[in-house]
């Protein structure tokens, strides 16, 4: 068997040595006392990033999407977002199952919602329709394959939140992928939301975690209810550590991670049997389809691995390829060879 090569989701990274060393030193505490100083400074850390003045450490970014959907929202309200958003596919319907909210998917163009169709999507409180309670935003967009939302983007759509009264929050999940790709600070992208979480364990690398930011007021009970759903935390520093390492080194490196994707994507569509527009490849997610229909994306992903290549099959013909820190230019090139003798041609 070759070396693996895992495309499958920069989730898969593996701790630096300096934030495994981090980690063995942590100065600790108790958590839910608030009395872990490694884990104070991480939130703080992520709160003056975004511009916000307080954060909260949670164990993942599903977690902190939910408290945050939790804190806006009461039973029989609606959460309106974009079809393919992760907090309505991907986070085994919590918004339902612990918040009583409702989603309202809205149809974007290759992810990115417009303004005025957000504007038609909102309820008001009335005595025959189901209200809306919050306005959730995703950037970048996963299941779009890392779409970018400009900034002038947010602003509209914020604007269409405000003008109706509603919070805001932003599944900013790999946010500062976004914020490389486009010069601009990642509080840039979150300006003007309520909420923003993003993750620590995606291309940053850390092991565990993700942060939610906001005001103290939105922070204060996001913490209680942290533990309402069973995230409080005790001697958290030891992976609070890694994650300041994370901020501190990793970021400055994802240019890379979307450099590689696009070249990925680049060389995939000059494959016969493959479907992509490298042009929509923004950031180190790569969505692509095979034109025959007699190969399954599982099919064509169990011949990839038989090459030591692992990709994350979708659906029918939807194959997603992730780029991290560790992937490198090589492995791009070993790839693309692979997919070349996997596809079934057109």
């Amino acid at each position: 068997m070759n070396q693996i090569i895992d495309l499958r989701s920069d989730t898969v990274t593996q701790p630096t040595p300096e934030m495994r060393q981090a980690m063995a030193n942590a100065v600790v505490g108790d958590d839910v006392y608030g009395e872990d100083p490694t884990v104070r400074s991480l939130e703080q850390k992520a709160a003056d990033l975004l511009e916000r003045p307080a954060g909260l450490f949670v164990p993942s970014g599903s977690m902190g999407n939910q408290i945050a959907v939790h804190f806006f929202t009461r039973p029989g309200t609606e959460v309106v977002g974009e079809t393919q958003c992760h907090i309505f596919n991907f986070e085994m319907g919590a918004m339902s199952a612990l918040s009583g909210a409702s989603p309202r998917p809205v149809q974007g163009c290759i992810g990115i919602l417009e303004p005025e169709d957000v504007e038609k999507a909102v309820h008001p409180t009335t005595g025959y329709t189901t209200p809306t309670a919050l306005l959730t935003l995703e950037n970048t967009h996963n299941l779009a394959g890392g779409r970018i939302m400009s900034p002038e983007r947010m602003d509209q759509l914020v604007a269409v939140g405000r003008k109706h009264g509603l919070p805001i929050h932003l599944d900013g999940a790999r946010i500062f992928n976004a914020s490389d790709a486009l010069g601009v600070p990642a509080s840039r992208l979150a300006r003007g939301c309520d909420t923003v979480m993003f993750c620590l364990s995606k291309g940053l690398a850390a092991p565990v975690g993700s942060v939610l930011v906001g005001d103290e007021t939105v922070i204060k009970e996001a913490r209680r209810i942290r533990k309402l759903f069973g995230g409080g935390m005790r001697q958290a520093g030891i992976i609070a550590a890694g994650g300041i390492v994370a901020l501190d080194t990793m970021m400055t490196r994802l240019g890379d991670d979307n450099r590689r994707a696009k070249r990925l994507a680049e060389s995939l569509a000059e494959i016969p049997g493959i479907a992509i527009d490298p042009q929509l490849v923004d950031t180190n997610i790569v969505f692509f389809r095979l034109r025959s229909k007699d190969q399954t994306a599982g099919d064509f992903a169990q011949e990839l691995a038989r090459s030591g290549i692992l990709v994350h099959a979708l659906d029918d013909d939807a194959v997603r390829a992730v780029t991290h820190y560790h992937i490198t230019d090589t492995d791009i090139e070993s790839a693309v060879d692979a997919v070349r003798r996997a596809v079934t041609p057109r």
